[in-house]
C-alpha cells in the first residue's frame, strides 16, 4: 500500500544502539527496517537516532554514537532528554511522530500538539508500570504481540503490529543442517541452559550466537560458562545480520527455550526467513508468532523439546519460509503502521476513541482495535 500523498514521518529511536545495530539489538533493528521500508514506499522520513546510524532517511543525531559502546557515556538519560528537545523544536514539520522510546516522552506529548504513537518494545509485566499507564491512558500505544498487553489493560492500545524484516535480508536454505542454533542474548529468562540440556539429550550439536550484557556477566560466568565445556557445545558470541543467514540457515532448528513473557522474539522470524523452524516454549508471543507444525513446534518442557528435535527433521522448510513471507516482512509491517498513521492523522485528537478495522497479517483478526 502506497498512500497517494507522501507523509512526513519522524521515527524516534533509543540511543543505546545504532540504527541498525552492528550486532545484537532488537528495537533499533526493527526501527531500521521500518524506516527504510517507509522511505522505499515514497514517504519523507526523519530518523532521530545515534549519529553512527545508517539510513536513507534524514538523520538527526541524538548522540554522537551508540551509547552502549561509548566509553565516555555515564548517563544514558541525559542524551535522550536532549534528543526529545531536538524533536520538540521541529515537531511541527511532521504529519506523524512514531516513538520507540518507552514512556520517556509521554508527559511532553500532552503538551505538544502533534499526531503521535508509541510502539512498546519491552516487557510490560512489571508492577511499577501499572500506575504509569493508568495515568497516561490517553497516549496511543501499539503492541508487538497481544500477549504483551495482558498485564497492562489500562494502556490506550490502538493497534497490534507484528515485527517484520526485509524479505531478501536472509537467504532461504532448502536443506536442513546438522546442528541446533541458539541466537540472541545470554540471560536467565532466555534459558541458554535449557538449550544446552535439549541439545545434549537429543545428541545434536548446539551453536550459541549470543551477546553477554554487563548485567548478565555474572550469570554467564557462574551458570553458563561451565556448561560450554561439554561435548558438542560451541559458543560463537555476538553476531550481526551479515552472519545470520549462514548461522540460522545451516541449522536443523532454532531453539527458543524462553522462561519469560517475551513480547516478540526476532530470532523466531529470522530463522523462519531462512526456512529453519523453531522449537519454542509456550511463553509470551510464541503462540502468536509460531504456526505450530509449520514454522516450528511449541513445547512445554525440555522433554517435549527433545522429542521435537526428531519431529522437526521432517518439516517442510519451504512452508516455513512461506509463513515468513505471508506474515513477517518489513513491507507488511510498514503497511500496517501506515494504516495507523493515516487514521490518527484523520481523527486528530479523537484517535484514541475510534475503533479501526484492519486485517492482521494472517487475515484472521483485526490488527488495530479498541483498547483491551
Amino acid at each position: 500500500m502506497i498512500l497517494q500523498n507522501s507523509m512526513k514521518i519522524a521515527q524516534v529511536a533509543p540511543l543505546y544502539e545504532s540504527v541498525p545495530p552492528p550486532g545484537y539489538g532488537g528495537t533499533e533493528r526493527v526501527v531500521s527496517w521500518l524506516t527504510e521500508e517507509l522511505v522505499r514506499l515514497g514517504h519523507k522520513v526523519t530518523l532521530f537516532a545515534s549519529g553512527d546510524s545508517r539510513t536513507k532517511a534524514k538523520l538527526i543525531a541524538g548522540s554522537a554514537r551508540a551509547l552502549r559502546t561509548s566509553l565516555d557515556c555515564r548517563d544514558y538519560l541525559a542524551h535522550h532528554v536532549l534528543m526529545l528537545e531536538q524533536l520538540g523544536r521541529c515537531r511541527d514539520e511532521f504529519d506523524i511522530v512514531h516513538f520507540h522510546t518507552d514512556y520517556l516522552h509521554f508527559s511532553l506529548c500532552r503538551q505538544w500538539r502533534l499526531n503521535h504513537l508509541t510502539t512498546l518494545h519491552g516487557r510490560l509485566d512489571l508492577p511499577d508500570l501499572v500506575p504509569l499507564y493508568r495515568e497516561f491512558n490517553d497516549v496511543p500505544v501499539v503492541s508487538i504481540s497481544r500477549g504483551q498487553r495482558r498485564r497492562l489493560p489500562e494502556a490506550n492500545w490502538i493497534g497490534n503490529v507484528y515485527h517484520g524484516l526485509p524479505e531478501h535480508l536472509l537467504r532461504f536454505h532448502r536443506a536442513p543442517g546438522t546442528y541446533l542454533a541458539f541466537l540472541g542474548r545470554i540471560s536467565p529468562e532466555k534459558r541458554p541452559d535449557r538449550a544446552i540440556a535439549i541439545a545434549r539429550a537429543a545428541g545434536v550439536p548446539l551453536k550459541i550466537a549470543a551477546k553477554v550484557d554487563r548485567s548478565d556477566r555474572g550469570y554467564f560466568e557462574q551458570q553458563i560458562r561451565p556448561l560450554l565445556a561439554q561435548p558438542g557445545i560451541d559458543f560463537i558470541g555476538e553476531i550481526g545480520d551479515g552472519q545470520k543467514s549462514e548461522f540460522l540457515g545451516n541449522a536443523m532448528a532454532c531453539l527458543a527455550p524462553i522462561d519469560w513473557p517475551e513480547p516478540f522474539g526476532l530470532n523466531m522470524i529470522e530463522a523462519m526467513a531462512c526456512g529453519t523452524p523453531t522449537i519454542a516454549f509456550r511463553h509470551g508471543s510464541v503462540p502468536e508468532v509460531i504456526d505450530n507444525g509449520v514454522s516450528g513446534i511449541i513445547v512445554e518442557s525440555v522433554e517435549e523439546a527433545v522429542l521435537a528435535v526428531e519431529r522437526i527433521k521432517s518439516m517442510s522448510r519451504a512452508a516455513c519460509r512461506n509463513a515468513f513471507e505471508r506474515r513477517f516482512t518489513a513491507r507488511r509491517m510498514a503497511q500496517d503502521y501506515l494504516r495507523l498513521y493515516e487514521r490518527l492523522i484523520e481523527e486528530q485528537k479523537k484517535f484514541h476513541e475510534i475503533p479501526i478495522e484492519v486485517r492482521s497479517a494472517s487475515g484472521e483478526d483485526p490488527l488495530v482495535e479498541d483498547a483491551v
